[in-house]
């Protein structure tokens, strides 16, 4: 999970549970509350408060669970239990869906759960969902096109050691680094098998200019990322793996002509409007770009040419701090970046990375 979240109480009357910045917290374990009965309280920092879960919260009303919210966002109250039926599901983040199908199965034998998908943004992360339910043996029907799902209730989770991937998410930032200073970074752990679609920053690292060798060694495999010469732009389909938009916006910012990234609404309702906020901030640093309502046009010209003293503001979102830190290195004059504490909601050390080993970048 992302995030930092806990619970303020461990009682199951009135708990409360603080997820802190993690929206992938609060969505699972929203519906995982609703199979109890009792009452369960959700809350979170101030950003979590503007995030809205009305389509998870509609779609679990519709299952019979008792919701209260502020107009959609935390704080949220729960009760179940869960009563079973169809509901539709608009999933603008897939962690809604992931969420119904991680519950579901919990929920009483003999009722039965369906699932109407009629938008879903960021597949790979259901399929990652999905082969969880196959490792339990959990029963599930869905439809190809992951348009519809049917899971009955009577099932349970079980205990298990297993070895968890590392989080392909946080290592586009050191990649990204490493493509923008024009220097080399070794990645551990991560497996180019893996289902996640965030692996996808890696090809395009590559159709932009950067050299991208996976090695096999004692302990696994590595991926090592350099650049040696100039970074060009592209067209790059984003739907699948918002995540990867302030660290691509970064890296286009030094490309040669125009980059766009594109298919990609649904980063405006992540812990800030991505979208809005990189071209904001990119213009600080001399970087023109153009707002579509679905995606970012980044016109780079190969370099930075930033203000006297540019002071970024980093709006409390990890990755528009990583972003801004990795672009630093491209850039000739220091960058001041504010709310940089915020990396470590899902990188602990990633600006002690850079600050503490320049020379894996430079």
């Amino acid at each position: 999970m992302k995030g930092n979240g806990g619970f303020k109480k461990s009682t199951a009357e009135d708990a409360e549970i603080d997820v802190g910045n993690s929206g992938t917290t609060l969505y699972l374990a929203l519906a995982v509350a609703a199979i109890q009965p009792e009452t369960f309280k959700f809350t979170g920092d101030e950003q979590i408060k503007r995030r809205s879960a009305a389509p998870l919260l509609d779609a679990l009303a519709g299952l019979g669970v008792q919701c209260g919210s502020n107009n959609g966002c935390a704080p949220i109250t729960i009760k179940g239990p869960w009563a079973g039926g169809k509901v539709s599901l608009p999933c603008p983040t897939s962690q809604y869906l992931s969420a119904l199908l991680l519950a579901s199965p919990l929920a009483p034998y003999g009722v039965v759960t369906e699932i109407e998908v009629p938008l879903l943004n960021e597949k790979p992360y259901i399929e990652m969902t999905l082969s969880y339910l196959r490792a339990h043996n959990i029963p599930f029907e869905a439809a190809p096109d992951y348009s519809y799902f049917k899971i009955n209730g009577g099932s349970s989770w079980k205990a298990f050691s297993s070895h968890v991937p590392c989080d392909f998410s946080s290592a586009a930032f050191p990649a990204a680094a490493a493509a923008i200073s024009g220097g080399e970074v070794t990645l551990l752990g991560l497996d180019p098998a893996d289902t996640q679609g965030d692996k996808f920053f890696l090809d395009m690292l590559k159709a932009m200019g950067c050299e991208v060798q996976w090695q096999d060694n004692e302990n696994g495999q590595t991926v090592t990322v350099s650049r040696n010469g100039r970074l060009i732009g592209g067209t790059f389909d984003m739907n699948e793996t918002p995540d990867l938009l302030p660290a691509a916006a970064a890296a286009a910012a030094f490309a040669d002509g125009d980059t766009s990234l594109v298919n990609v609404a649904h980063a405006r309702i992540k812990e800030t409007d991505r979208i809005a906020v990189m071209s904001k901030e990119l213009a600080k640093l001399g970087v023109s770009c153009t707002e579509r309502p679905d995606g970012l046009v980044i016109h780079g010209k190969g370099a930075l040419f930033p203000v006297k003293s540019p002071i970024i503001d980093g709006h409390g979102d990890h990755r528009i701090v990583m972003a801004f830190a990795a672009a630093a290195l491209g850039s000739e004059i220091p960058i001041e970046i504010t709310s940089a504490e915020s990396a470590a909601v899902t990188y602990p050390g990633f600006l002690e990375l850079l600050t503490d080993n320049p020379a894996y970048f430079l």
